[in-house]
């Protein structure tokens, strides 16, 4: 084979080798892209769990006190009618009990 033969094949393979290099790196840069936009994606969806976790927390801690409140009510419609029940004894420690829970 003649030399200039030669160095053209090796430069031809150095060419092969580089542009495969090239490719080979391209692709992956784009699967790291693709990574970044799916992890990207994934934190926005975390991130609205989250707030809907938030929101329903919320809503479940205004319920509760609301139920409170309606327990509360119900407490105190409870005694008033103790009170004008003339078959109710109301007991004075247990009011002062009563009265040091709702505290």
């Amino acid at each position: 084979m003649d030399t200039t033969v030669i160095v053209l094949l090796v430069i031809a393979a150095i060419i092969v080798l580089a542009v495969g290099w090239y490719l080979v790196r391209q692709r992956q840069e784009q699967q790291l892209e693709e990574r970044r936009v799916e992890a990207g994606e994934q934190r926005s969806l975390a991130e609205t769990k989250a707030r809907e976790a938030e929101q329903a927390r919320l809503a479940a801690e205004e319920q509760a006190e609301r139920a409170r409140a309606r327990a509360d009510e119900a407490e105190e419609l409870r005694r008033q009618a103790d009170d004008v029940d003339p078959d109710v004894e109301v007991d004075a420690a247990e009011d002062a009990v009563d009265e040091k829970d709702r505290v």
